[in-house]
């Protein structure tokens, strides 16, 4: 299941499901009360889409994502989201190398799972004080960041697919991070010079 409206600009909703299994899919969801059947289908082979989903009928989703492929061509959504990539990675080397911060996951694409994390604080109040930056922090009004949970661990999550983001938009949400940091928290070690 890939969801374009998530990383490819298409507006919501749109998923495409790939299987190499149509006809184990089809199983799970056909069913075709006598008025539904057309012999004409069946001989020649036309596939019924409602036999391949749980409603009958739907909107016209994939014209969204037919109109952005045709808008961008596959090798412009290509450039696009290695540019994501790139720009993931680049954000992780920044916190990489700021000791008050914590990875907490590999970046293959355009996610950075982090975490504020200075020496001799336990995870209770570790959580108080990335919930408190994550506040400050979209509070700013200029970034907006989210958080999730891994291994149990409250982690601040950084998702880079805005079709504009730029390097200057990492730098300047690093900024305000860092930012955030030191006057929310003014007691512990600031950003190493």
């Amino acid at each position: 299941m890939v969801n374009p409206h998530k990383w490819m600009f298409t507006p919501l909703d749109c998923s495409a499901f790939h299987t190499t299994h149509p006809d184990v899919q089809r199983s799970a969801f056909s069913l075709v009360p006598e008025y539904l059947r057309t012999p004409e289908a069946d001989e020649s082979g036309v596939r019924d889409y409602m036999d391949y989903g749980l409603q009958l009928g739907r909107r016209f989703r994939a014209l969204k994502l037919w109109m952005v492929i045709r808008s961008f061509g596959l090798e412009g959504l290509r450039r696009r989201i290695r540019e994501h990539i790139r720009l993931a990675a680049m954000l992780a080397g920044l916190v990489d190398s700021d000791p008050r911060f914590e990875r907490l996951a590999p970046v293959p694409l355009g996610v950075v799972c982090f975490r504020y994390r200075p020496e001799g604080v336990g995870e209770g109040e570790l959580e108080r004080l990335n919930v408190a930056l994550l506040d400050a922090v979209n509070a700013s009004g200029d970034v907006f960041i989210s958080h999730t949970r891994l291994d149990g661990r409250y982690t601040l999550r950084v998702q880079i697919s805005h079709l504009r983001t730029t390097e200057e938009h990492i730098m300047r949400a690093w900024e305000i991070l860092s930012r955030a940091v030191d006057e929310l928290l003014p007691d512990r070690p600031t950003q190493p010079a």
